[in-house]
């Protein structure tokens, strides 16, 4: 047990060490979206406005009269019986409450109901409330202005086609969009100008603070000045989409809405983008409102979806990812994905195997143990403890001593091999010898990786030396079966499994700028050093050396990131492998803390350091935590909370396309597949674990969730090396 004990001295000295520079975890608005779609059995409704008011009531407007949001779904707003006999054509909010414009009057239920105008234009199709509730009405080829309940003045105009009225409390006039011009009535004087023609022209919007009006064409955007009208840009196509349907300003900020989604310029002069059923119904969008307690309602053909802004911190996301976690990603211990029956429909999940259950569940578990050395929290060790069950049956199940199966599960419901009349000595799914379970038989490095790495941090936090023998164990018997098989996996029927490989003769066949030469060079050797540190046995000291330096694997280890690259003719080297990544990442804890020496401990910092300036630019946070557990400094901090705050709620794979957008700025195609010049938030992208970088495009249809260990790893690591601290 000296091992142990010299960790633990280690240990401490290591909590002292780590980065100076923290996040203080204070509350920020995490964005997510609640979805409601037309129902079927309301056929040939087109959507049109939506409009919410003080009472927090929402109103969708439709070809056939009002709908609400309700249960997931728009449905007949009969709250008032009167108005299912009306025709009504537009929706305005003025001083919070609802106004209607109907083919014979302006009303409004607030006051009273007192308010109830008519007026003669049948054929009315848009309207504005302006200042004291006086109101502008337009149809084709006529304008009506109404002032203390009466019409004041009226414009008949041939080729006039009004589409939208917009009024500035600022300026005190209307904006009349017809076409392609745009025309300003003025309500003091009674006079109509024609102040803009432009080309395409769909949508505009008054820019409060700056005295502007923004146009939105087929083709960009651009803005004038909202007193000369004279332009102030040129017309920008720089945008997620250019074909604009609206434009809204809500809470001082522009909202867009286009044929491929909705986006909000930020104050960097880039957007947020809103696409894909993570955000919207479908992506035409039909109108933006602002709604109930500060959120944002995106109207689109066949759905409406609310965007809400919740204050919360990254504590309190970690806690609805840990429910979310328990809830629908653990089989048999395992953290498991899951696939869902009906596209988004969580209601019809269904745990199910991956070739990595060992891998993302030591992810999973190391989580866990994290939170548990942060808070002490006894629920993260019960987790824990499951977890690490669950992984250790994985060498019990195969009865072969030291070699893990990649996951189990009940014989007859694993993903493959369940034709009856396959021969069994085929099958990679092996049956275990009482008959009731299957084991998957061709594990890979991925899974030594995450074992090892997970069974040290396990011995190293949990707080019962009967557990920590039994993580020891597993650490000794999967070293021992690589060193006794000349270092590879090798199944139930004496073969070698395909990446289970660190024999010199495979690693060293690579040329010294592929990766798989460093990156196992590096696996093997921090295999060994935590073998040795935990029991203390010469052999798998002895071992490493004859590895560093009679078959140069310390020279592999050594090398700089940077000269890994394409090599011609030479597998696994077409294209930078994130998984490598991965594997390299949760192996530097070991080849740094548990080093023989620390001339050693200092060149494998260096090389680790040269690992992490290449993955940077992903902002990645486990990657920067993970570096900081070593004792890395600078480790993009800024970077790594905006990753964590940017991450989404909603955690089903739906399809996302950012293929498309003029906003980003396209990079050459690269080694690394990095398309653009800087990363995208993870709300903005396809779902993928850590091991997916530059992933922009892509999904399964909502066929699946994704496991919350995603994002409770990096969070908790943060917490372990006080990279985040809490608010109090």
């Amino acid at each position: 047990m000296t091992g142990i004990k010299l960790f633990f001295i280690g240990f401490l000295i290591s909590q002292t060490s780590f980065t100076q520079q923290f996040y203080k975890d204070v509350p920020f608005l995490q964005d997510y979206a609640q979805k409601f779609e037309l129902r079927k059995n309301i056929p040939g409704r087109e959507l049109l406005q939506v409009k919410s008011d003080r009472n927090r009531l929402v109103n969708v407007l439709s070809s056939s009269g009002l709908l609400y949001p309700w249960d997931g779904n728009l449905v007949k707003n009969q709250l008032y019986p009167f108005m299912q006999d009306l025709n009504i054509l537009a929706v305005d909010i003025f001083q919070n409450q609802f106004f209607y414009l109907t083919d014979k009057a302006v009303f409004s239920n607030a006051w009273a109901g007192k308010i109830y105008i008519e007026h003669d234009m049948p054929e009315c199709s848009v309207f504005k409330m302006g200042d004291g509730f006086s109101f502008l009405i337009g149809q084709k080829e006529k304008l009506e202005f109404f002032q203390n309940d009466k019409k004041a003045w009226v414009s008949n105009m041939k080729g006039l086609s009004p589409t939208e009225i917009l009024y500035s409390t600022k300026n005190k006039y209307f904006l009349i969009l017809s076409g392609n011009a745009v025309y300003m009535f003025n309500p003091e004087n009674k006079k109509l100008t024609k102040v803009h023609s432009g080309k395409n022209l769909t949508a505009m919007e008054i820019v409060t603070e700056k005295n502007r009006v923004v146009f939105g064409t087929t083709d960009g955007i651009y803005f004038l000045d909202g007193k000369t009208f004279e332009s102030s840009t040129p017309l920008n196509k720089k945008l997620p989409d250019t074909r604009i349907s609206c434009i809204r300003e809500i809470s001082g900020k522009l909202w867009f809405g286009s044929s491929r989604g909705a986006f909000v310029l930020r104050s960097d002069g880039k957007y947020d983008y809103y696409a894909s059923k993570r955000w919207l119904v479908d992506n035409r969008v039909k109108d933006i409102s602002a709604g109930p307690d500060n959120s944002v309602l995106i109207l689109t053909e066949t759905g409406l979806s609310k965007i809400v802004f919740k204050r919360m911190t990254l504590a309190d996301k970690a806690a609805y990812f840990e429910r979310i976690q328990r809830l629908r990603h653990i089989r048999f211990g395992f953290s498991a994905e899951t696939s869902l029956a009906i596209s988004g429909d969580l209601s019809t999940a269904i745990l199910h195997d991956t070739d990595n259950d060992g891998l993302w569940t030591s992810m999973y578990l190391a989580g866990e143990l994290f939170r548990y050395a942060a808070t002490k929290s006894e629920e993260a060790l019960q987790n824990a403890y499951e977890a690490f069950e669950a992984m250790e049956r994985l060498t019990e199940i195969t009865g072969l001593d030291g070699f893990p199966a990649r996951t189990y599960e009940i014989d007859g419901y694993q993903s493959s091999d369940r034709d009856p009349n396959m021969p069994e000595d085929k099958k990679i799914w092996r049956l275990s010898e009482d008959g009731r379970w299957r084991w998957k038989s061709t594990t890979s490095s991925d899974e030594s990786c995450g074992h090892f790495f997970v069974y040290a941090l396990f011995a190293e936090i949990v707080p019962d030396q009967a557990w920590k023998d039994r993580a020891i164990h597993q650490i000794k018997i999967e070293m021992d079966h690589i060193i006794e098989h000349n270092w590879y996996l090798v199944t139930w029927n004496g073969e070698i499994t395909r990446w289970g490989r660190w024999n010199p003769g495979y690693v060293n066949s690579f040329p010294v700028n592929v990766g798989d030469r460093r990156l196992n060079s590096t696996l093997i050797i921090a295999f060994l050093q935590t073998a040795y540190h935990f029991t203390g046995e010469n052999i798998y000291r002895e071992k490493a050396y004859e590895l560093m330096d009679k078959y140069g694997y310390l020279e592999n280890i050594l090398r700089p990131a940077t000269e890994i690259g394409y090599v011609k003719n030479q597998p696994l080297s077409d294209g930078w492998n994130h998984s490598d990544d991965e594997m390299y990442f949760l192996t530097v804890p070991a080849l740094v803390k548990y080093a023989f020496t620390d001339k050693l401990k200092q060149q494998y910092l260096e090389t680790v350091k040269s690992h992490w300036e290449v993955e940077r630019s992903e902002k990645n946070p486990l990657w920067n935590f993970m570096y900081a557990l070593v004792g890395g400094k600078d480790i993009d901090l800024e970077e790594s909370a905006w990753w964590l705050k940017e991450f989404p709620l909603d955690l089903v794979s739906w399809n996302i396309d950012n293929s498309h957008r003029k906003d980003l700025v396209r990079v050459k195609p690269n080694f690394r597949n990095q398309e653009y010049t800087e990363v995208l938030p993870p709300d903005e992208c396809p779902m993928h674990l850590h091991n997916s970088a530059y992933r922009n495009n892509g999904g399964n249809g909502g066929k699946e969730e994704y496991p919350p260990y995603v994002y409770l790893l990096p969070y908790w690591l943060g917490r372990y090396v006080s990279t985040i601290r809490p608010e109090n």
